[in-house]
């Protein structure tokens, strides 16, 4: 329990003494919005690798390549564990934005930090609001900033990995819309880092891998349609593949 009670005190810990840092950067913010931007970035990531750190994780990266690290994309990933968000945030090269359920507005400090970083809060239940909130993501790849989305809507708790949930299409109108390619990612064994022994935190091997960016305009009419499930084939692929080095 020693590394769970260090995750804890660092999470929790963090939230109350970064009150300073949080109105340090409003301030900064008001004078150079893009230079508070980036500098909020930085600090969350080197959080999140402490985080990381303190997990014991080891975290095999494939593709990283993959990532143009002069335009914005859109991410989709599949979905396990809380640590999802951790594993991935840290290694966005620019301006990331992530799409969360909107029960975590309501969680003080976490909140503000995450508008800080772009990130938006989608209603699950309300499809004209969760409409918006796409719309808002596409403003927001439009002025280069990348959205990350995990499109089965909730974490994954079934026992296979490979058995992934329905991709939600209207995810990808992000991508669509926007006109920005789509960055598959597929996380294997992430789930044994806390859920599958909740409430411990526990060290494992992940493997991150990065496949290779999708255009939605160079698909065929057919793919193009179902672009959810043409994206949802290719992680449970790339899932499949890397299995064996976990």
């Amino acid at each position: 329990m020693i590394r769970t009670t260090l995750v804890w005190i660092t999470v929790i810990g963090y939230l109350i003494l970064s009150i300073p840092l949080l109105i340090a950067e409003w301030i900064i913010g008001k004078f150079d919005p893009l230079k508070k931007e980036i500098s909020s970035l930085r600090i969350i990531q080197t959080v999140f690798r402490y985080i990381l750190f303190l997990t014991g994780v080891k975290v095999t990266v494939i593709g990283e390549e993959n990532v143009p690290k002069d335009t914005p994309v859109l991410y989709i990933a599949n979905h396990r564990s809380y640590f999802d968000i951790l594993l991935t945030y840290c290694r966005c090269p620019i301006r990331t934005g992530y799409v969360a359920k909107k029960e975590m507005e309501s969680f003080p400090l976490l909140s503000t930090w995450m508008r800080y970083l772009h990130c938006l809060f989608l209603d699950r239940t309300d499809l004209k609001q969760g409409l918006k909130t796409i719309l808002e993501a596409v403003e927001k790849v439009k002025s280069g900033i990348s959205i990350c989305i995990f499109p089965e809507g909730t974490r994954n708790k079934g026992e296979d990995e490979l058995e992934l949930l329905p991709f939600h299409e209207g995810s990808f109108k992000i991508a669509t819309r926007a006109n920005c390619p789509i960055i598959p990612i597929a996380m294997n064994n992430t789930a044994q880092m806390y859920e599958a022994h909740s409430p411990k935190v526990k060290p494992c091997h992940v493997v991150l891998e990065y496949g290779k960016p999708i255009y939605p305009d160079q698909l065929s009419k057919e793919d193009k349609k179902h672009i959810g499930t043409y994206t949802q084939n290719v992680i449970r692929e790339m899932l499949k593949k890397n299995q064996a080095l976990v």
